[in-house]
Order: C-alpha cells, then sequence, then structure tokens
C-alpha cells in the first residue's frame, strides 16, 4: 500500500521541456548543430546527462567541457522556465492525495525551493531536495538520501517521476515507480523499463 510518494520535479510536476530544448540549442550553437525539437531531445536524452551531449556531438567530452556546457545550460534554462508553468493536472493531484508526499530533484537545491514555492504549492511536500553540490549524474545516491531523510518505508513509497533514471532510483531505494510521458524521455524507453508508464500524472496516482 502507498502512503507516500516522492515526485520529481523538472518535466514531471515542472512542464519546463520547452525551457531544456532551448537551452540546449542556445549552448550547442557555437557546435553548428541541427537546432534540436522536443521530440530530438527526447531521442537523444539519458543519464547522467554528459552522455546525452556526447550522443549530441557524436564523440566524448573534452577535458572541462562539460562544465562548460552545463553552467551555459543553466544559464539560458534558468531564463527561460521562467514563462514555465506547472503541468496541466499537477495542483490537481497534489491536493487530492490524502497521504503524504516529497519532492526529490536533480535541479540545484537554491533553485528549486523558490521556484516551486513560487507556484504555492510547497504546503504540499514534507521535504523538497534538490542537489546541493554539482548537476548531471544520476539519482540513485540523491534518492537515498531522500529516503533516509523522511523516515518513510521505501516499500511504501511510489516514484513519479518522467526518466529511466527515476525508476532506477525508485528500485534503488525499494520503493514503486510510474513513468509520466510528459518530460524528457521517450514513451518506448520508458516502456523498456517495465514499469508502468503513464500520459497524466491523475493516471499515475491510480497506481497509488
Amino acid at each position: 500500500m502507498t502512503k507516500h510518494i516522492i515526485w520529481d520535479w523538472n518535466g514531471t510536476l515542472f512542464h519546463d521541456i520547452d525551457a531544456v530544448v532551448g537551452a540546449t540549442n542556445e549552448v550547442f550553437k557555437p557546435y553548428a548543430l541541427p537546432v534540436m525539437t522536443a521530440d530530438g531531445f527526447r531521442a537523444v536524452y539519458t543519464r547522467p546527462i554528459w552522455v546525452a551531449y556526447e550522443r549530441m556531438l557524436g564523440r566524448p567530452l573534452a577535458e572541462g567541457e562539460w562544465e562548460l556546457l552545463d553552467n551555459g545550460f543553466h544559464e539560458h534554462y534558468f531564463r527561460l522556465s521562467d514563462v514555465c508553468g506547472l503541468a496541466a493536472d499537477a495542483e490537481l493531484v497534489l491536493t487530492s492525495w490524502t497521504g503524504t508526499q516529497s519532492l526529490c530533484s536533480m535541479a540545484p537545491h537554491a533553485h528549486l525551493v523558490p521556484k516551486v514555492d513560487s507556484f504555492g504549492i510547497t504546503r504540499h511536500f514534507t521535504r523538497i531536495d534538490g542537489l546541493l553540490g554539482g548537476t548531471g549524474g544520476e539519482k540513485a545516491a540523491h534518492m537515498t538520501l531522500h529516503i533516509e531523510a523522511i523516515g518513510v518505508d521505501p516499500g511504501e513509497v511510489l516514484v513519479i517521476g518522467d526518466s529511466v533514471d527515476d525508476g532506477l532510483a525508485a528500485k534503488h531505494v525499494g520503493a514503486k515507480a510510474v513513468l509520466y510521458t510528459g518530460g524528457m524521455t521517450t514513451r518506448a524507453e520508458l516502456e523498456s523499463t517495465g514499469l508502468p508508464v503513464v500520459d497524466t500524472l491523475a493516471e499515475a496516482l491510480d497506481h497509488a
């Protein structure tokens, strides 16, 4: 039985695919790559994100190149994401869930907390965790720390996210997971995990 939901932020509760794609296109302009669409981005997206960048470039990143790309991406992303909103049914599902819920994101913590608060939804979460260090890695270790902090039995937790990495992080801690198609990953890749895949956040609640 699910008693607690751990939400992902980017691409799940926060519908920011346009900002992600726009920032990616901006940071790769010097490389003269074709302009990427949302579907094109989903076709290469994975975590750790530097692997996606290597897919785009067709080669390994050079020494120091990841840091430059990551810093440039976030500079553009923070600007472009100002006009992005919550997923269509995000407020409905947050309000309708009667158990507890928290937020575990790979976004920088200092940016995440005020962003969540700007939508007036902070009250729904018992805890909000973004990254305190570098960005771009895998979520499993971050999820482990989050689970320890909230003190909930992982067997009673449902993770809802938009990436394969969310599913792997849930499996790592012993929680269930549902993957949502509204974010960065193709349906085919989400389905390849064997986990339930849904097109709306309301559908995700059905698995709780």
